[in-house]
């Protein structure tokens, strides 16, 4: 199970799992306006509302695979 590393929060994320996957696990969970959790919204790259920056790049986290010890930072 590989760990990543969200704004700073440690998130175990499953074996194949895109990075948006640890976008909707606790302590990192996304949340809506009324402050309920939420997933990605297209989860195919379409969207673009699951930008985040890894090793100074954005990236789309629904089509970047979760690799052990990334550092993840949300916009």
């Amino acid at each position: 199970m590989p760990r990543v590393f969200v704004d700073g929060l440690t998130v175990d994320v499953p074996e194949g799992a895109r990075l948006s996957a640890a976008l909707g696990l606790p302590p990192v969970a996304c949340r809506d306006l009324s402050g309920a959790p939420r997933g990605p919204l297209c989860g195919m790259g379409q969207c673009f509302e699951c930008r985040v920056t890894v090793g100074g790049r954005e990236v789309l986290a629904c089509l970047t695979p979760a690799t052990e010890g990334l550092e993840v930072r949300r916009g």
